[in-house]
């Protein structure tokens, strides 16, 4: 059983007979000494994000998932299909609510990580870093260099995010996942 002050960042639990993942964590004490934590927390099932606090003597089930290696088919009107990589025939298909903003850098045949709960698959992990190719930059603006300046760019998978002004088209770049910002350019000349 995980208490109140168990859940962390990254903790799987079950709350409301349903499997979530604790996002944000941050201990308040409020009056008369009783501890209170305050969490930013994902539904695995919907993908929703909720802010909810848990007080002294509040206790969880941790939720028991099971991850698998899949891969990333195709996406159609905000539907993403997927196979498990070890059989291509068991297909299993997400919305983009329930993958949230990552699904923005998939692209096919990607391999990702399947996360299953009680025998069926309810969302995907992608992994932390990827490496997506600009297919779309506007030329970098002369002038003021003494600040770093910044663009956005469009990648392979239409997502746009901001990027350094010397990142051009066809470049390769490494990209967070977690926090879709730009990580740094990847030299193809290895």
């Amino acid at each position: 059983m995980l208490t109140h002050h168990d859940l962390r960042k990254g903790v799987k639990f079950i709350f409301e007979n349903e499997p979530y993942e604790v996002l944000e964590f941050f201990p308040i004490k409020k009056a008369q000494g009783r501890a209170i934590v305050q969490t930013k927390i994902k539904n695995l099932i919907t993908g929703n994000v909720i802010e909810k606090n848990f007080h002294q003597g509040d206790v969880f089930k941790e939720a028991e998932v099971e991850k698998i290696k899949a891969k990333f088919l195709y996406s159609h009107r905000d539907k993403y299909v997927f196979c498990e990589e070890s059989n291509p025939k068991n297909r299993f298909e997400l919305t983009k609510e329930q993958i949230g903003e990552s699904a923005k850098f998939l692209k096919p045949n990607q391999i990702v990580e399947g996360i299953f709960f009680e025998g069926k698959i309810i969302n995907i992990n992608l992994p932390i870093k990827v490496q997506l190719k600009v297919v779309q930059s506007p030329p970098g603006i002369k002038g003021d260099r003494a600040q770093g300046g910044v663009k956005t760019v469009i990648l392979e998978t239409g997502a746009e995010i901001n990027v350094p002004l010397f990142i051009n088209e066809n470049d390769i770049i490494e990209i967070n996942t977690e926090t879709g910002e730009y990580v740094k350019r990847v030299d193809t000349n290895k």
